[in-house]
């Protein structure tokens, strides 16, 4: 259970919100984590709860099935469904990414056709951008989507995909022009798509429930009907998603460092040495007030970007900064926790360990931490 903290919430829907997604974290999620990363299973019955309860579709309109729910209350339920498990929490962030892309770029047809499906809680979605060869540089995508008649029919590989082979439909970026910024084209891909194949899960530190595979395109035929936006404004679709994505990952940064520290505080009151708890200790007191306001500080940053994307006010910048600022805590707190904990800490019979692993990936996801600060220090010399 996390240490104590204060939320300021704007409603009080929003505070009941909060409430029912930590008593489903505590209750439901919780209990299965350790056994489930454990053998890297895709855990159906956690995103079909999440989705029964209406937490798959809050920062969306409520005419399109959505919970009308501001970002900042958003992402308070994704730090607090990554407390208690850090995959799902991904998958729930990857989930909304999947359908802000429709929300803010596809037509009232795209939109009334496939956002309450979306929103559901019944469908799970999956960002196709990254690439083998195309992480952080987007313009070096090499999948190809070519207009044949009223279909596109699309050729390449998708790497490092999240929900991977599990998910229900697709955004897939796709080339349909040699320009680099200007040729890329957004699509919506339904799973059951023919000339779609999925590699085996990758092998990975941490995050073993959110399954991470390729995604393979052989001659697949997507009808033109299903393309978001403009042909080739591609790029500007995945950057734009991107910002409010990385608000995403830096929620679920700021609930691993959340939980890290609550099972550190929790040690250091029941771990005696030299006759006494050794959360007396000043040294170990001192560790846990940085661990503390590093917390404090990420959750901070994401809601001030959060509460300026409400706004409807740039949040570019803003969103690199908490995206780097609470991913960076994760990684040092989750290192201090593992710390407090001494030799048992550094052993799977106690949580640290793998939310020490859950929290690296964190820093290189949604745009690896070193391009966040080229993207601050740009947007700060513009």
């Amino acid at each position: 259970m996390p240490a104590s903290f204060e939320r300021l919430l704007p409603t009080e829907e929003a505070e009941a919100l909060l409430e029912l997604t930590r008593e489903i974290a505590t209750r439901e999620l919780a209990p299965q984590v350790a056994e489930a990363e454990e053998a890297g299973v895709f855990p159906v019955e956690a995103y079909r709860l999440l989705g029964k309860s209406g937490l798959l579709s809050l920062p969306f309109a409520e005419e399109h099935g959505g919970g009308g729910q501001p970002y900042e209350v958003y992402l308070q339920v994704v730090e607090e469904i990554a407390t208690a498990w850090p995959s799902v929490a991904v998958g729930t962030s990857v989930h909304t990414l999947t359908a802000s892309v429709v929300d803010h770029n596809g037509s009232d047809e795209l939109r009334a056709r496939w956002l309450p499906q979306m929103l559901s809680g019944d469908w799970l979605g999956a960002y196709c951008l990254s690439e083998p060869q195309a992480g952080s540089d987007v313009s070096g995508i090499r999948t190809r989507a070519v207009r044949e008649g009223e279909e596109y029919v699309v050729h390449g590989t998708k790497q490092w995909i999240s929900n991977g082979s599990c998910a229900d439909y697709y955004i897939l970026f796709a080339r349909t022009a040699e320009d680099p910024k200007r040729g890329l084209s957004a699509f919506v891909v339904p799973a059951d798509t023919a000339g779609m194949a999925f590699g085996a899960p990758e092998r990975k530190m941490g995050l073993a429930c959110d399954v991470t595979t390729q995604v393979l395109f052989d001659g697949a035929r997507i009808p033109a009907d299903r393309l978001v936006g403009e042909e080739g404004a591609g790029m500007r679709v995945a950057l734009s998603a991107l910002d409010a994505g990385r608000l995403g990952i830096a929620a679920v940064a700021t609930g691993i460092a959340q939980a890290a520290l609550a099972h550190a505080v929790a040690y250091a009151g029941e771990r005696v040495q030299f006759g006494r708890p050794i959360g007396e200790q000043q040294g170990l007191q001192f560790l846990l007030a940085d661990m503390a306001a590093e917390v404090e500080r990420a959750r901070a940053t994401y809601l001030h970007a959060a509460r300026l994307k409400d706004a409807g006010r740039p949040f570019s910048r803003q969103a690199s900064i908490a995206k780097v600022s609470a991913t960076d805590a994760a990684m040092r707190v989750t290192t201090d926790a593992v710390q407090v904990l001494g030799g048992n800490g550094y052993t799977r019979d106690y949580p640290v360990e793998r939310l020490f692993r859950d929290a690296k990936v964190t820093q290189i996801f949604e745009g690896t931490n070193q391009i966040q600060r080229m993207v601050i220090g740009r947007d700060l010399l513009r």
